[in-house]
């Protein structure tokens, strides 16, 4: 009766090990199918070795090429990672080159003014013309990184400080003085050319190259307002019923080259991606903006209001009714 009952044990205990061993080969295949956690992190993928706290960076501060958006959330996150440490270093390094760039611009036709190739006048407006476009088309160079605006900012406000400074007479620059005012009084620094930098401030800072807005202010306040007084002076006959410091020359190219730098300009930023625009509505939008801006310049209210504010300040307003 023993050896009978031992033998039924055996037996019993052998079929317990055999029903038991396919479920143990089934929890063994499981990772195997567990392929979300290995495609979101591809440091993991054909690697034998257990997971480990090491692997949580990598989860959480990987940068996956083919979506933009999850390097958006994910790199908000790592304010230590290699991307934001290059991100710094790009908006520096394109600060620098928009300070040296500016700097040279003013050289060249403080330059040109002293060797008498061209007037006084001439040159302080093609500066005002040429610094601010300059500025506007240097943005795409700093990183997409949310502080690069302020990278950008640094440029004219460096030249803002400059502007008060001076003005206040806290210090002596003559050649900014020679270069920007129209009769060499400092305190004319606190007036036009003040409005100038703060408005060049306020475009990058608030708009930024995401905003037609923005991009269209400034190249209504340095192309289309700069060119005006240039071809204003020069053939401005004609003035306005209205107004008799503003005539039918300056007016019309200031219509004419605000629209075409405005195109220009929204051309440029769509071109290299950063919004996009309705070019078959985008013309007659455009147009509509220079027209009202045009009209703003025309009226005799700049000893209340500079030309400096008025223009681009009309010109945003106008363009956040028509593009958002």
């Amino acid at each position: 009766m023993e050896s009978i009952m031992s033998h039924r044990a055996s037996i019993l205990s052998f079929t317990l090990a055999t029903t038991s061993l396919p479920s143990k080969m089934s929890i063994l295949q499981q990772p195997t199918t567990r392929t979300p956690l290995l495609n979101f992190c591809p440091n993991l993928q054909n690697q034998t070795r257990a997971f480990t706290t090491k692997d949580i960076p990598s989860l959480l501060f990987h940068h996956n090429p083919s979506n933009s958006s999850s390097f958006k959330v994910y790199s908000s996150l790592n304010l230590f990672s290699s991307d934001q440490s290059n991100m710094i270093l790009q908006d520096v390094g394109a600060t620098g080159l928009v300070m040296v760039g500016a700097y040279s611009l003013v050289l060249v036709f403080d330059n040109l003014t002293k060797n008498q190739v061209i007037q006084q006048n001439l040159s302080r407006k093609l500066v005002h013309v040429l610094s601010g476009l300059l500025f506007l088309s240097c943005w795409p160079i700093f990183s997409n990184s949310a502080e690069a605006r302020y990278f950008a900012a640094v440029v004219p406000f460096v030249n803002c400080a400059r502007l008060i400074l001076n003005g206040l007479s806290l210090t002596t620059d003559a050649g900014l003085v020679k270069s920007v005012t129209r009769e060499g009084n400092p305190r004319e620094l606190l007036k036009g050319p003040l409005c100038y930098v703060l408005i060049l401030i306020l475009s990058a800072v608030a708009y930024w190259r995401d905003s037609p807005v923005g991009i269209m202010s400034l190249a209504m306040m340095c192309g289309g307002d700069g060119v005006a007084d240039i071809i204003g002076r020069r053939y401005g006959k004609q003035k306005l019923p209205y107004n008799q410091q503003k005539s039918w020359a300056g007016s019309i190219s200031m219509f004419t080259f605000g629209f075409l730098i405005s195109i220009g300009m929204l051309k440029y930023f769509t071109a290299l991606g950063y919004f996009e625009l309705d070019w078959s509505s985008t013309m007659g939008r455009v147009a509509l903006v220079s027209l009202v801006a045009t009209i703003v310049e025309s009226l005799p209210t700049t000893e209340v209001l500079d030309d400096n504010l008025s223009v681009p300040l009309s010109t945003m307003l106008v363009a956040v009714l028509m593009f958002g």
